[in-house]
C-alpha cells in the first residue's frame, strides 16, 4: 500500500478534500500564470503602439486589470485548497493517534516493559505531526507541481523551440544535480535520522528522571553516557548530511539561475539571425518572467517527495510500534469459579530472549491463601506475578485463576478481579483523592476515607493543609517512597478485589513507613488470595506457604519453619538475611 493510500485509510468521511484541495491547488497554478502572459500582451502593446495615446490606455487598462484579478483569483483558489488540505489533515493526525493509542491499549501489560513512554510519545506524537505538515502543506502542491511544468513547457514552446531549450538546459541540469542528492542516500539518511531523534528523545527523558541523582553525587551530563552518545550520533548525522548537500546543492542553486546567461546568447544571435528586434525581445521577456515559475515548480517538486518520504516512513513507525501482538480477546470467555492461582507446567521466555524466564513451574495457591515467593533477583519471582494478570501470555504450560485459563477469561473481568502494588509506584500529577479513588471511580467520600485509615494513610492526610484535596507533584505536594506506597495501598484496598500481588511493595519504605505499611498489607490480604514477592524475608514469615525460585524453578516450597529444617537454600537466604540486618558501621581509631 502507498503512502496516500495509507494517509488516506485514516481521513475517513474527508477523504473526498484530499482530491479537491489537489484539484484547486493545480487551478490556482493555472491562474497563476495568466498575470505572466497578460503582462506580455501589454508590453506588446505598447511595442506596437501607435501615435493615439488614448487607444492605447483602452487597450493596456482592460489588460492590467485582467492580471490582477487572476492574481488575487490564482491567492483565493489556493487560499480554498489549502482550507481543504488542513480539514482532511486535522481528521488524519488526529485519527493517527486516535487508533495508535487504541492499539497501545490492547497491548498486554509487559509490552510496556520494552517501549519506554519517551519512545511512545515521540512515534505516536511527533510522526502524526509529521503526516499532517506533509497532507496540509506538501500534497496539495502535487497536482500543480505535475501540471506547471508541462504547461510552462507547452508555452514557451508554442513562442520560440529554440528560446525554449536555451531556457531548459539549466534548470534539466539543475534537477540531475538534485536527483543525485535524493536518491537512496538521502532516503537512508532520513531512515538514520528518525531512528536518531527517537533514542535521543528516549534517553533525554531518562536523564530528566536521573537529574537528582546526577545533582547528589555531583556527577556531570557525561555520567550518563547514553544520553551523551545519543546527542554525538544526532550531530555525526546532521554532518554528514550537510556535508553530502553541499556540492549537488551548490550546483543546483547556481545551474537552477543561470537561465539568463543561457537564454541572453541565444536571443542576442536570433535578432541578428531574423532581424525581428521587437518579436525576439518581446519572446526574451516573456521567457524571463516565466522560468522562474518553472524552477519554483521543480524545487517545490523536491521538498513534495522528501516530505511524502518522511511522511511514509512516519506511517511505518507507527504501525510497526502497533503491530506489536496485542493482548488476544477470547471469543467466548469463560467465567471466574473462584479465586485461586494455578500454575501447571508453566514455561515463559521473554521477547528476544534465548534462557527462559521460568521453566516448567508448577504449583497451586488456593482461594485466600498467602503464598510468598522468594529467591535471588532474576530467580522469576517478579515474572510468575506478571503470568498472574496476563501482562505476557505463558510460552508453555496453563496458568488458571478461578479454575480457567486466563487466556480464556475476558481480560475486563481478569483485571477486576485482582489489585497489584508494585515497588515502582504510579503516583498521578493530580490529588491524593482522586489517586486513591483510581481504584474504584465510583467509591463515595466514606468509603475512601475508610481505605485512607485502612492503609494507614490518615497522617499523610493530616499534614496537608487541603486534606484529601492536596495535589501531588510540581503543583503541590512531594511524597515519599513508604508514603506514596501506602496511597498505593489504599487505592488497592479501595477497589477490593479477590486477588492481590505485592511486588517488593516495601522496596523504597523507611522503617516506620515499612512498619506501617505491613499493618495495611494484613488488612488487605485478610481473606484474599495473595501472593507476595520480597526480598526482605522477615516479610514472608507468617505466609501460609514460602515458594523458593532459583533459574525460573521451584527449588523449594513450605512454610518458614519447615523450609528451615530442611536445611537447604531458604536457610542458607534467611542466616544471611540476619547477618546483614546485624552489619555496623565501627569507627576505627588511628593512632600515631
Amino acid at each position: 500500500m502507498s503512502t496516500l493510500q495509507k494517509l488516506q485509510s485514516y481521513a475517513g468521511n474527508r477523504k473526498a478534500l484530499f482530491p479537491v484541495s489537489m484539484a484547486l491547488s493545480a487551478l490556482a497554478a493555472l491562474a497563476g500564470l495568466l498575470p505572466y502572459i497578460l503582462i506580455w500582451l501589454i508590453v506588446r502593446e505598447l511595442f506596437e503602439a501607435g501615435g493615439n495615446g488614448g487607444e492605447l490606455e483602452q487597450r493596456i487598462i482592460p489588460l492590467a486589470w485582467q492580471a490582477v484579478g487572476a492574481a488575487v483569483g490564482s491567492v483565493a483558489i489556493y487560499f480554498a485548497a489549502l482550507w481543504s488540505s488542513h480539514l482532511a489533515a486535522f481528521r488524519v493526525e488526529s485519527n493517527i493517534r486516535r487508533e495508535a493509542m487504541r492499539k497501545i491499549v490492547a497491548m498486554p501489560l509487559g509490552f510496556f516493559d520494552g517501549h519506554t513512554s519517551g519512545r511512545i510519545r515521540k512515534i505516536i506524537d511527533d510522526n502524526a505531526s509529521t503526516t499532517h505538515s506533509f497532507l496540509a502543506h506538501q500534497l496539495p502542491d502535487l497536482a500543480a507541481t505535475a501540471l506547471v511544468p508541462v504547461a510552462v513547457i507547452a508555452l514557451v514552446l508554442a513562442f520560440d523551440w529554440r528560446l525554449s531549450i536555451a531556457c531548459l538546459v539549466p534548470v534539466i541540469i539543475g534537477i540531475a544535480f538534485m536527483s543525485f542528492a535524493m536518491g537512496e542516500n538521502g532516503r537512508q539518511f532520513m531512515r538514520d535520522y528518525m531512528n536518531s531523534l527517537e533514542e535521543m528523545n528516549t534517553e533525554a527523558v531518562e536523564y530528566v528522571r536521573g537529574i537528582p541523582v546526577v545533582k547528589v553525587f555531583q556527577q556531570t551530563i557525561f555520567s550518563f553516557k547514553n544520553f551523551h552518545r545519543s546527542i554525538m550520533n544526532y550531530n555525526r548525522l546532521v554532518l554528514q548530511y550537510t556535508l553530502m548537500w553541499e556540492k549537488p546543492m551548490s550546483a543546483y542553486t547556481v545551474f537552477i539561475n543561470s537561465f539568463v546567461f543561457f537564454l541572453a546568447p541565444v536571443a542576442i544571435l536570433l535578432t541578428g539571425y531574423t532581424g525581428n528586434y521587437a518579436a525576439v525581445l518581446l519572446d526574451f521577456f516573456l521567457f524571463v518572467l516565466i522560468t522562474p515559475v518553472f524552477s519554483g515548480c521543480v524545487m517545490k517538486s523536491m521538498y513534495l517527495f522528501q516530505a511524502m518520504d518522511l511522511a511514509g516512513q512516519a506511517v511505518d513507525r507507527i504501525e510497526s510500534l502497533t503491530a506489536y501482538k496485542p493482548l488476544t480477546i477470547p471469543v467466548k470467555p469463560q467465567p471466574m469459579n473462584g479465586y485461586d492461582i494455578r500454575f501447571q507446567n508453566v514455561s515463559f521466555t521473554y521477547p528476544g530472549m534465548t534462557k527462559k524466564a521460568l521453566d516448567d513451574v508448577t504449583f497451586h495457591v488456593t482461594q485466600g491463601e498467602t503464598v510468598a515467593l522468594v529467591g535471588a533477583s532474576g530467580s522469576g519471582k517478579t515474572t510468575v506475578a506478571r503470568l498472574v494478570a496476563r501482562f505476557w501470555e505463558a510460552s508453555e504450560g496453563q496458568v488458571c485463576t478461578g479454575g480457567v485459563d486466563v487466556n480464556e477469561i475476558n481480560p475486563d473481568e481478569l483485571m477486576q478481579s485482582v489489585s497489584f502494588v508494585f515497588q515502582n509506584t504510579r503516583l498521578f500529577k493530580t490529588t491524593l483523592l482522586e489517586n486513591i479513588r483510581y481504584g474504584n471511580p465510583g467509591a463515595t467520600q466514606e468509603e475512601v476515607e475508610n481505605a485512607v485509615d485502612a492503609a494507614q494513610c490518615r497522617d499523610i492526610v493530616n499534614r496537608q493543609p487541603l486534606g484529601l484535596n492536596a495535589r501531588i507533584g510540581a503543583e503541590g505536594t512531594y511524597l515519599s517512597g513508604g508514603e506514596q506506597q501506602r496511597i498505593l495501598l489504599a487505592r488497592a484496598l479501595l477497589k477490593n478485589a479477590p486477588i492481590v500481588i505485592l511486588d517488593e511493595a516495601t522496596a523504597f519504605a523507611d522503617p516506620e513507613s515499612e512498619h506501617l505499611i505491613y499493618k495495611a498489607f494484613s488488612t488487605l490480604s485478610e481473606g484474599k488470595t495473595t501472593l507476595m514477592i520480597a526480598h526482605r524475608l522477615t516479610s514472608v514469615t507468617g505466609a501460609d506457604r514460602i515458594l523458593v525460585l532459583d533459574n525460573g524453578r521451584i527449588a523449594e516450597s513450605g512454610t518458614h519453619e519447615e523450609l528451615l529444617n530442611q536445611n537447604g537454600m531458604y536457610l542458607k537466604m534467611w542466616n544471611e538475611y540476619q547477618q546483614s540486618v546485624q552489619w555496623t558501621l565501627r569507627k576505627e581509631v588511628c593512632h600515631a
